[in-house]
């Protein structure tokens, strides 16, 4: 999603069942979001990421992120927890 920061669409994309959303502007932040906090929607702010970036970033092969359950840190099933909670 996008919009100026990232962080409107980040607070509204997270208002939805089941979306997990986070601001990301780098390589770096994109992948620890994926397989570190079980991220299913990347933001990014259109005044902060240039074009060329924003096509880097949304051009990630789901490859190059590891998603096996056995490199997920403990913490997301905590995640989890909260969503079933909320």
């Amino acid at each position: 999603m996008v919009c100026g920061t990232g962080v409107g669409a980040a607070i509204g994309a997270n208002k939805m069942k089941g979306i997990r959303a986070a601001v990301c502007h780098e390589r770096a932040s994109a992948h620890q979001c994926v397989e570190h906090d079980d991220v299913n929607v990347m933001c990014i702010g259109a005044q902060i990421v240039g074009p060329w970036l924003a096509k880097d970033l949304g051009g990630i092969p789901r490859s190059e992120i590891s998603t096996e359950e056995e490199f997920r840190p403990p913490y997301v099933a905590k995640l989890a927890d909260m969503d079933a909670v909320a």
